[in-house]
Order: C-alpha cells, then structure tokens, then sequence
C-alpha cells in the first residue's frame, strides 16, 4: 500500500486557505479516501449520524507526480484528524516557502511532497501509519508527519464506496441561491430562537425556511431563483398569497416538499462558505429522505463550473413526530 504526491501551488491555496477550514467545521475526524483519480473527504458516511458532507477534487486539482498501489483497487481509505492535518500543511507551507525564498535562486528546486508512511513513534513498540509532509530544501528536508487510523480493510472500503455512491443521488428539483451571505445573516439571526426548522422547495423556484416555537415564528422566502430539474409555472391564483399559503397550496399541488431539520446542522453547513463556492443549490431528496446543498465553483475568472472540484451536505431529517 502506497501512496506518494506533490501537492501544486493550486493545491495547496485549495486546501489550506479554503477547504480544510470548511472541512473542519463538519467535524474534526473524517474519512480521507484516495483513489486513481480523485481526493475525498468524507464526513459521517458510515456511520449516518449528522451531517454528511462529500469535498472531491480530482488529483489535478492538488498534485502532480500522483503515484498510488494497493491490493484494494489502487484504494486506500482512513481516518484523519483536519485539526491536525491543516496545522502540519500550515507549518509544511510556511517553511516551504522560507526554504524556497532563501534557496530557491530562481529555479524550483523546493517542492512539497505528501506521502503514507510507517514510523515506530517514540515509546511504541508498534509501528503507525502517519500521513507526512515532507518539504526539501538546499541543505535540509523538513518532516511534518499527521497520524492516522489504520487503512480501511478491502470489506470497509467497499462500504465506504458503496455510502459515497449512494450520497452521490441528486434531488428531482434544485434551487440556486446565488447570495450565501443573505441566508447566512436570516439564519445568525435565527438561531437562537429554536431548535428545528422547517425548509420547503418549490418547482417555481421557492426556498422557503421557518422556525417556529409556542411563542413567535420567524419565516423567511427566498423567491425566482434559478431552478434545475423539475420546475413549474406559479398558477396566476397564487401569486398574491402569502409565503406561508403560496408554500402549503404548492405542497397539495406536488409542486413543493417540506422537511425538518435540525438548526445546528443547518447552520454548519452553512460554514462551508470557507472554502469560497461562488453559489449553492438546495433541493430535498425523493421522500424527503434528506435536505442536500450543493456548492459550486467556477473557473476563476469565468462563469464556467470547476468540474475538477466538488462539495456538497446532506442534513439528516427529523421526524416532526418525535418532537
């Protein structure tokens, strides 16, 4: 099992100034699986408790000189703790960079390299697997290493693949919300008034969030916006009605979905902001099996989508029942 790359200036701006801290926010320790082609981070898919959040990069996106080998399908697949990972990228790119400026006399000659290894660390009688960084200068190299979990068994892997495909499913009907920053403000403001809130989606282009309590319900609709998938005409009768009745007739139409979820996940997902998507799509799976949001990024300087990178959430939803 073997694992070796070097991370590109593109890369290492990808990760250290942008998803890593997002990432983060999900939760410390996630799944970091590594494939032929791709880079994944992975949140709660084997165990489905929170919420689920899936950042592919293809390995374009992060390294050159890619090299990877294992019995499992050239798969390899543990846990990883982003804390950590983004202090040691950190501490590697800074060092990196002094080594670079002092002897770099114009040519590349200083390049950070990102590899699996197996170190006896001190006190162990057992070797362990750590992810190292590894930055060469002129006279010196510096070693960053991050431990990790034991790799994944082949029986482990093809579970985590199998969750990775199955959280892959789009909604039938997306809506973008092209300012995050609005959302973001409604929701610091509604936090601290409960627990639950309420999201509907419409074919007309409608995202609709609620939190109601015994004593005050605050609602804010979010309306027009671009819709991909299945979409509709708002009928001429509803146009003049209020958000809350335009939702509830929408929904007896099967024109719209509701679910509940929890605030908290709601507003994590939000944090993904970090790692600076240029909009977000938000739709609600077949049976209301979950709330997804999915973040896009463009090209820089374009208004093409970055297939090379991908991030999206899909928050667990909360049977009104049991509240």
């Amino acid at each position: 099992m073997k694992f070796k790359a070097f991370l590109t200036d593109n890369g290492v701006n990808l990760l250290e100034k942008r998803f890593l801290p997002a990432l983060d926010k999900m939760g410390r320790i996630c799944h970091l699986y590594l494939t032929r082609d791709h880079t994944i981070f992975l949140h709660n898919l084997l165990n489905g408790d929170g919420i689920q959040s899936i950042a592919q990069f293809r390995k374009e996106a992060l390294f050159d000189d890619y090299r990877i080998s294992s019995q499992n399908d050239d798969r390899i697949a543990f846990t990883i703790d982003l804390s950590l990972l983004h202090r040691a990228l950190r501490s590697s790119v800074s060092i990196y960079t002094e080594v670079s400026g002092n002897f770099g006399g114009g040519t590349t000659v200083n390049r950070l390299q990102i590899k699996l290894v197996k170190k006896l660390p001190p006190n162990c009688t057992q070797p362990m697997p750590f992810l190292t960084f590894e930055s060469k200068g002129y006279k010196s190299a510096v070693i960053q290493d991050v431990p990790i979990s034991k790799p994944l068994s082949r029986a482990d892997v093809l579970e985590l693949q199998s969750a990775l495909d199955m959280a892959q499913d789009m909604p039938r009907t997306l809506v973008q919300v092209p300012d995050m920053n609005q959302l973001q403000n409604f929701m610091d403001r509604m936090k601290h008034v409960g627990d639950l809130l309420n999201v509907s989606i419409s074919k007309y282009g409608d995202l609709h969030v609620q939190i109601s309590t015994t004593l005050i319900t605050l609602g804010a609709e979010f309306r027009k916006l671009l819709v991909i998938g299945e979409q509709a005409e708002v009928p001429a009768s509803d146009r003049n009605l209020s958000a809350q009745s335009r939702s509830e007739r929408a929904m007896q139409r099967g024109d719209a979905q509701s679910v509940q979820v929890s605030m908290k996940h709601f507003a994590k997902s939000l944090q993904c902001h970090l790692a600076k998507p240029d909009c977000a799509f938000y739709g609600i799976a077949p049976q209301g099996a979950c709330l997804t949001v999915i973040f896009q990024f463009y090209i820089p300087g374009s208004r093409q989508t970055d297939k090379s990178i991908s991030l999206h959430c899909r928050l667990p939803v909360l049977d009104p029942g049991s509240n």
